[in-house]
């Protein structure tokens, strides 16, 4: 039986992202790395191009899983930052489990290193509580396509909406007309053929 569709909203919406640890994304295989990091720090962007409420957490981050990628840590200063001191399932750690419901939001758009793990254990817990979940495939990593889809298959069974980063931004974005320059420069800024079709678009509304 499907499930009604459920459409982001970003007055309802709170960012999650989990486990970007400079360790944990070295044993990324089942996406190029360079596309990933690219893919990590354009949800970064639309979140906070959104103003959407930003949770960073961390595991064992003094042993080899490693720091948060810094680039994360610039862009949301002021965010919760919770260090878990050993829970593999983020939502087990009760600072962040309160961080989550701080934001009063009940969507959650979440993703994170690895994706049958540090994604799916907080995914399936938040599903589990009533909340609505939006897993960012393109954002999150693993071993390889076999344990990523294993994973991918468990959390929809349980409710979750697998999207991309480029999904999520349109869905919450909604109509063009909200605002074009502002969305078409996140877009030009990660995705390089999306540059090219900005750069016309200015020219042929310019009069150049």
């Amino acid at each position: 039986m499907s499930k009604p569709y459920v459409r982001l909203d970003k007055d309802q919406a709170a960012v999650l992202l989990v486990d970007h640890q400079a360790g944990l994304l070295s044993l990324v295989r089942d996406i190029d790395p360079d596309k990933f990091k690219n893919n990590v720090l354009a949800l970064a962007d639309l979140a906070k191009y959104f103003k959407l409420p930003t949770i960073l957490t961390t595991s064992f981050e003094n042993g080899p899983n490693g720091p948060l990628v810094p680039e994360l840590k610039e862009t949301f200063p002021e965010a919760p930052y919770i260090a878990r001191p050993g829970q593999i399932n983020a939502w087990d750690n009760e600072d962040f489990l309160q961080a989550v419901k701080a934001t009063g939001k009940k969507q959650l758009i979440i993703a994170g290193v690895v994706t049958e793990v540090c994604v799916a254990f907080p995914a399936l817990s938040a599903l589990a509580e009533g909340y609505d979940v939006f897993v960012v495939t393109d954002a999150s990593g693993t071993f390889n396509e076999v344990t990523r889809d294993a994973a991918w298959r468990r959390m929809e069974q349980a409710g979750a909406q697998m999207m991309s980063w480029f999904g999520v931004a349109c869905e919450l974005h909604r109509d063009w007309r909200n605002d074009i320059e502002g969305l078409g420069a996140l877009f030009s800024n990660h995705i390089p053929d999306y540059r090219n079709l900005i750069t016309s678009y200015t020219a042929l509304t310019s009069g150049k």
